[in-house]
This record gives structure tokens, C-alpha cells and sequence, in this order.
């Protein structure tokens, strides 16, 4: 802890400590339950004497700011901040608590291997040299990308080169690097399907390039407009379009590739949720046709969870050192457990396991939020049903789908319109993008039923 004492002022020793402590805990600096430093080691680091301290926290736990906890701990006591009562209920509003939340970007966390994992983390640094603790390989740990590369080669059928690989932290930290090396390779505007995940167009002009809506149907996004929309690159996410779910139509496949190749441009593949299939087969990476013209983006956040923080990029060969350049001056080094632990899951094929586990999981509540869908809400058409983790609920023309939405928080359900996700506004298609991930299928039942009792009273 942080005290400043002046030997020279009136105030005496005790009474600093104690004007400083109060002001900390009264701030909230120094949060409920809070443990102090023993009166013996505070002493000891001031150079005072113990007295000073008892004196000081006998005087605040008279006062109330302190208390003795367990093992005659002395810790902050609660009630001693003085957060007014707007700012709490203005924090609430921030993270609200919804009892069915259908958020389309989470995985069932609950569902962490967290036995499995820990069980690779204990190998993986057990007789882990302490050089491989220092900043390491910019690229990404060696071993990490040649057990990544693998797994891409064999599941995705990448082309995947450890040697043009780099271990990022999560798509859109690699996506804001991949446009940053665009942009000192002379590239200004990046197509991105419409509808998409906003927060993609957002790090394109974060990364000082403009973003070009590109229309996507149900083969997904509209190739043969890119042309004419003058883009130095497309971004797509060709297996399972977000969030209309559909897939890019062989024959866009094609051509969008060709586009690159005449153009000299890139195509941005988000490989964002490929592993979960349910009634389709396999569609490869749109990489694996044309590695010198697609960079591919991937991570670990639906497969295992966000907060590892741990994405890869495949880059063609003449964007790979401009990218690595920008990943040194703008996110550095990436942590090194994280990718010790994925790389001990993935050679020992718990990560298989763990994949065929959720598989079946995600497919029943999939099944489950189609049954609710076609009893409570007859007039909605689920699409993108066949893979992934949302289904997109098309709803008739004219429905305000914000509406909607707004009634349905009020009921303590997490839905997102379409409309959000759209660059054009499209008032004639609405619908509702639902997450089924996080929510057993009683809870997907149950949250659908109030869904559609919100959508009745919208209307009213």
C-alpha cells in the first residue's frame, strides 16, 4: 500500500495513516473485504512504530471502515464507500442480467474442459526450460504453430505453413493488424458483407481504411460486385455467413478467388465457427484453393473460450512481414501458457474430444430452439440452421424488430435484431439473430415462450 507521511507536519503519524486510509476506502479505491496489511508489516515498511498502526485501525474500525476478519485478519469493512445510488443503478444498466440471453457470440463456458485443460497446463510447463518464459517468438510460439498448422491442414484442408502463421490475440486483433499491413501496402477500402458483425467494419476504420457494404443472400456474399465497389480486399466468412448463416455457393467461391488473383487483392476468410456441423457436410477453408490470395483468420473463443485470447493468421507470403511488422509495434508478444496448454491439447486429441462433446451439445440445443420456434412463434422462419451456433428467425414484413427487442428485455430476454448488423437499412426483411449456445433446452424453451409473449405485446 501507498502512504505518504510527513514527519514535519502538526497531523500526528496515526492520524495520516488514518485520514489516508479512510479516504481510500471512502473513495472506493480499497473495496469491501479487502485485506490490510498486518499492523507488523505495515510498521515494518513505514519505519514506524507498530503502536502507530494499532492506534490507526482501532480508530477506524471504531468508526466503521474496517473490521477483524477471519484469522484476526484486519480487512475493509462493508458500507465504507460512498458510491452514490445513481452511479450503482447506472452500473447495473451497463451489464445487465438477463435470465435468457440469446447472445449469438458466446460458447456454453459452463462447458470448459477445465479438467482436461488444466491437466495439459501441468504437462506443458512441467519440465518447461525457463527460456521458453521470456518474450519468445513474435510469430507465436514454434510448437504452437506447428500443432495449429496440423490441425488446419487436417480439419479445415488450409494450406497451412507454420512458417507463414502468426498466433494473435483473437480475430479482431488479427484483423486490425492484417488492415494496418493493407494500408502500408496502399490498399484504402475493404469490402465486408452486409449484413455482418459490426464490430468488423469498425476495426477496418479503426485501422484508417474504409469499409464497403457488399450485399450478401442466401449464397452468401455477392462476388461479382466487388468489381465495380473498387475494394482492395473482401472480407468474408464463406463456411457459415454471420449471421445470415447461409454458405458461399461453389461457384462464388470460385470467382471470388479469381477476383483476387486479377484484382492483386485479398480475400479475408473469418473462419469464425467452422467446427460445428449438424445436417451439411464439411465445406473446406476458401484458403486451402488459393493460399497467396487469402488470409485466414481463426481462434479458440467457440471451440474452448474468448477469454483465452487465442487467435491465428494464415498470410499470404508477400503480406506476411508487413503483418508481423505491425504485430510488433502494436500488440507484441503473445502469452505464452495459453499456447503451451492448446498445443499439449491438441497432440494428445483431448481437443478432439472435447470438439465431438460440444458437437452433440450445441446440436441438441439447436433442435431444441427450432422445436420452440415452431410452437410459439409460427410466423418466424429459422435459417441457418444446418451449422453454428445461432439461428437467424426471419420475421414477417413490417415487424419492428427493435420493438421487439426492447419488450423483450423487459421480460428478461437477450435478443438482436437484424438490423443491427446491417450497413443498409433493410425494414421489409426483418428478424432476430439467437444465440443457443449458453442456454440448456429447457432454458431455450422457456426463453422462446417469453420471446413470444414480448413480440405479442409490441405489438399490442
Amino acid at each position: 500500500m501507498l502512504f505518504t507521511l510527513d514527519r514535519s507536519s502538526r497531523l500526528t503519524l496515526h492520524s495520516q495513516i488514518e485520514a489516508q486510509l479512510r479516504e481510500s476506502i471512502r473513495s472506493g479505491r480499497l473495496p469491501a473485504g479487502t485485506d490490510l496489511p498486518s499492523t507488523r508489516l505495515l510498521a515494518k515498511e513505514l519505519g514506524i512504530s507498530r503502536g502507530v498502526v494499532v492506534e490507526s485501525y482501532a480508530q477506524l474500525q471504531a468508526e466503521g471502515y474496517v473490521s477483524i476478519g477471519q484469522r484476526s485478519k484486519t480487512v475493509v469493512a462493508e458500507g465504507g464507500a460512498t458510491t452514490s445510488s445513481e452511479e450503482s443503478e447506472a452500473t447495473t444498466d451497463e451489464v445487465p442480467n438477463l435470465r435468457w440471453d440469446f447472445h449469438p457470440g458466446f460458447p456454453d463456458l459452463d462447458g470448459f474442459p477445465r479438467t482436461g485443460w488444466s491437466r495439459a497446463l501441468r504437462v506443458a510447463i512441467k519440465d518447461l526450460p525457463g527460456h521458453r518464459l521470456a518474450y519468445g517468438d513474435l510469430r507465436g510460439d514454434a510448437a504452437a504453430r506447428a500443432a495449429l498448422a496440423g490441425h488446419l491442414a487436417r480439419t479445415r484442408s488450409a494450406i497451412a505453413d507454420p512458417e507463414r502463421m502468426l498466433i494473435v490475440q483473437g480475430v479482431q486483433h488479427g484483423l486490425r493488424l492484417v488492415c494496418e499491413a493493407l494500408r502500408t501496402q496502399g490498399a484504402s477500402r475493404i469490402g465486408v458483407e452486409d449484413p455482418s458483425l459490426p464490430t468488423h467494419s469498425q476495426v477496418i476504420r479503426d485501422a484508417g481504411l474504409e469499409p464497403i457494404p457488399i450485399p450478401v443472400d442466401g449464397d452468401g456474399m455477392q462476388v461479382e460486385r466487388l468489381e465495380g465497389a473498387r475494394v482492395d480486399a473482401a472480407l468474408l466468412t464463406p463456411a457459415h455467413q454471420f449471421p445470415l448463416g447461409s454458405v458461399l455457393a461453389p461457384e462464388r467461391r470460385k470467382a471470388v478467388v479469381e477476383w483476387a488473383q486479377h484484382s492483386k487483392g485479398f480475400v479475408i476468410e473469418d473462419d469464425y465457427d467452422a467446427e460445428y456441423r449438424y445436417d451439411r457436410e464439411p465445406v473446406g477453408a476458401l484458403q486451402g484453393l488459393a493460399p497467396e490470395q487469402v488470409i485466414y483468420t481463426g481462434s479458440a473463443s467457440k471451440v474452448l473460450a474468448p477469454g483465452l485470447r487465442v487467435g491465428w493468421l494464415l498470410l499470404p507470403k508477400r503480406l506476411y512481414a508487413p503483418t508481423l511488422e505491425r504485430k510488433a509495434y502494436g500488440g507484441g508478444i503473445s502469452p505464452i501458457f495459453a499456447q503451451l496448454t492448446l498445443t499439449e491439447f491438441i497432440e494428445t486429441e483431448a481437443f478432439y474430444r472435447h470438439m465431438r462433446r460440444m458437437r452433440r451439445r450445441y446440436r441438441k440445443r439447436r433442435d431444441a430452439i427450432v422445436k420452440a420456434l415452431e410452437e410459439e412463434m409460427p410466423e418466424a422462419k429459422p435459417t441457418g440452421v444446418a451449422a453454428g451456433l445461432h439461428v437467424l428467425a426471419m420475421l414477417p414484413p413490417g415487424t419492428d424488430e427493435n420493438a421487439i427487442a426492447a419488450a423483450a428485455r423487459e421480460r428478461s430476454v437477450g435478443v438482436h435484431p437484424l438490423g443491427w448488423h446491417r450497413s443498409v437499412p433493410a425494414p421489409e426483411e426483418p428478424g432476430l439473430i439467437l444465440g443457443y449456445a449458453s442456454q440448456a433446452e429447457t432454458a431455450i424453451a422457456r426463453g422462446v415462450k417469453e420471446l413470444a409473449l414480448a413480440i405479442a405485446a409490441s405489438r399490442e
